[in-house]
């Protein structure tokens, strides 16, 4: 990392040290001689655009202006910096406060289903084009569809697997036979490592997989890791309540996500990618 250029930037003297990261990404602390603080992101090993990616998904997500977002100071093909946002205490009722408010982001909406530009997820692809007003189309077309594919050329496809996902393919449109919202934005990625207390001891979203999509599909990637505390899916359905039978179609949503991790990390996801399509076979 240069240093010199970083200086240049900011227009200081400046200390850095880094604070660990993610798969794809180093995370680094910049502190100039005048106490003003940024996070640096560097990518290694992926897509030149996956900065820019980044940068229009924060930029998404700050049009709600529901919810904080850090601040994008300058970013380029290289490195992105952001605002540090120095962790207060979580405030008592943190999650009911998060869960509202994310209700109140998925109202903000779009007239089509995808985004702008493809994007990422994790280090995967996103395929948001073209658009769509047709959610169980461009769900099963970009979403499960592309991944499938994408593991099938990683060798983790067997006739099992694919009899399976064909069965799953044919049903499809009557599992999420919805009545018809409006596309809502999307995080595309929330679990517990994509937001951050800020100073104000409320959340801050971080690393979005931005998109135009069901909101149901937002909520269940909250799940997959655990999931957040009871309290944030009280909020949310108290602000903005799901439509029935949003149990059943959580599996999937959760499909997505798995069948990602199944080809960014190999077949220790697996079973649970055959587990989540036999759950509705």
């Amino acid at each position: 990392m240069d240093t010199a250029k970083l200086q240049q930037i900011l227009n200081e003297k400046i200390s850095v040290r880094s604070i660990g990261g993610g798969s794809i990404a180093e995370t680094k602390l910049i502190e100039t001689v005048s106490g003003k603080k940024y996070l640096i992101k560097q990518y290694s090993g992926t897509e030149s655009s996956i900065i820019g990616n980044e940068v229009n998904g924060l930029k998404e997500l700050a049009k709600a202006d529901v919810i904080r977002i850090p601040g994008i100071i300058y970013y380029d093909s290289e490195f992105l910096i952001i605002e540090y946002l120095t962790a207060a205490k979580q405030n008592p009722n943190f999650f009911e406060d998060f869960g509202a408010k994310f209700a109140r982001l998925h109202k903000y909406r779009n007239d089509k289903f995808g985004f702008f530009e493809n994007n990422f997820i994790g280090a995967t692809p996103q395929k948001n084009l073209p658009p769509s007003d047709n959610w169980a189309d461009f769900y099963y077309q970009n979403r499960l569809l592309y991944q499938f594919r994408l593991a099938e050329k990683n060798g983790y496809v067997d006739s099992k697997f694919s009899g399976l996902f064909d069965k799953l393919a044919s049903k499809l449109d009557k599992i999420l036979a919805i009545d018809d919202e409006e596309p809502s934005l999307l995080h595309g990625d929330l679990w517990s490592g994509n937001f951050i207390i800020d100073d104000l001891g409320e959340a801050a979203l971080i690393d979005p997989a931005v998109y135009y999509g069901n909101r149901e599909a937002d909520l269940a990637m909250t799940k997959l890791f655990g999931g957040f505390p009871p309290a944030f899916y009280r909020a949310y359905d108290n602000e903005y309540p799901l439509q029935s039978g949003w149990e059943y179609r959580e599996n999937i949503y959760k499909l997505y996500h798995v069948f990602n991790h199944l080809n960014l990390f190999g077949t220790g996801y697996l079973s649970q990618s055959l587990s989540l399509m036999k759950s509705y076979l």
